[in-house]
């Protein structure tokens, strides 16, 4: 059989059949230029991390386009409401109550005389600013008191479990009703500081188990046996690997927390006239539904909405985080 001749283009590839195959130079070179192999799934590709997938797979998922959408346009309502609605949401006319839509006031007006659409306008600055610095609240004091509790156990962990079953066997309105109503003050600071003060046991509980969870993993023995500090566990290995649930459980609590203020408001312990709230509207509108439906409808979708769309929001965020759903 005559020799083939050498070919400085082509190379000669081993398979495991004992036989060869030809490989052009260049694919040769593509091989071995990428990295980890041809599709870069080897050792020396580059792994995604846990939040680049989950951002991969929000912005794929047309539930958290459409809520972040809507929640972009209460901030930006809340921060500037004046860019669609004119006038003072306090300013009201007698003459004009209980009348219907018309030109300058789309939405009507109340039993006082007051422009539906501007108070509803304005309504979202109070329901958004509760609902944002609750979660915050919550999401902080319970992250710190679970995730220490979670790390350390033993008498501290055991305190904290059973101060948190009291406070779950507090009703939640019926607390607000008792702790409210002895406030004064006219500021959405009491509102937001009973629902903190209701509010973290649920994530404390939940930051406590991640935390624990997490701790038992490889690397986090792998931390301890070379010399880590606690302090450098906890938060360099443990809490960045803990936080998801956290994160959704805050999410979805935050829509829970601004109907709440309005349930209070509507109660009359929560925030009280000459607050501009959903609540409020809603109260005050609920003697003359008959004879003025639009004074409720408007307030009362404009908060179903609102809380429905950052219930959509966790819920999308939790299946972006959630391993077992992928």
């Amino acid at each position: 059989m005559p020799e083939q001749p050498f070919e400085p283009d082509r190379a000669i590839a081993g398979t495991g059949a004992g036989g060869a195959m030809d490989l052009a130079t260049t694919e040769a070179e593509t091989l071995e230029r990428t990295p980890g192999g041809p599709l870069g799934t080897g050792p020396a590709a580059r792994p995604r991390s846990l939040w680049s997938d989950a951002w991969r797979d929000l912005r794929r998922n047309p539930v958290f386009v459409l809520s972040a959408l809507v929640i972009l346009f209460l901030v930006v309502i809340s921060l500037w409401p004046s860019l669609i609605a004119s006038g003072s949401p306090l300013q009201c006319d007698l003459a004009k109550a209980q009348e219907g839509s018309q030109p300058g006031a789309p939405f009507g007006y109340d039993g006082q005389g007051c422009n539906v659409y501007t108070r509803t306008v304005y309504g979202a600055r109070t329901s958004v600013t509760v609902g944002v610095c609750a979660t915050l609240g919550v999401a902080l004091l319970g992250s710190v008191l679970g995730g220490l509790a979670g790390f350390f156990g033993g008498g501290w962990d055991a305190v904290l479990s059973r101060i948190t079953d009291v406070f779950f066997a507090i009703p939640v309105v019926l607390g607000g009703l008792v702790l409210l109503s002895v406030v004064t003050s006219n500021t959405v600071w009491p509102v937001i500081g009973f629902m903190v003060l209701l509010g973290w046991p649920q994530v404390c509980r939940i930051a406590r188990g991640s935390v624990i969870t997490a701790k038992q993993n490889d690397y986090v023995q792998a931390a301890r046996a070379l010399g880590a500090s606690p302090s450098r566990i906890l938060l360099r290995h443990i809490a960045p690997n803990a936080v998801a649930p956290v994160i959704v459980v805050a999410t979805i609590a935050l829509g829970t927390y601004i109907a709440l203020e309005a349930t209070l408001s509507y109660l009359g312990v929560g925030l009280k006239p000459p607050s501009v709230s959903w609540g409020i509207d809603i109260s005050a509108a609920s003697p003359y539904v008959r004879n003025a439906p639009h004074a409720l409808l408007w307030p009362s979708g404009a908060l179903a909405i609102t809380v429905l769309a950052f219930i959509m929001l966790g819920d999308a965020v939790r299946d972006a985080l959630d391993p077992k759903l992928r």
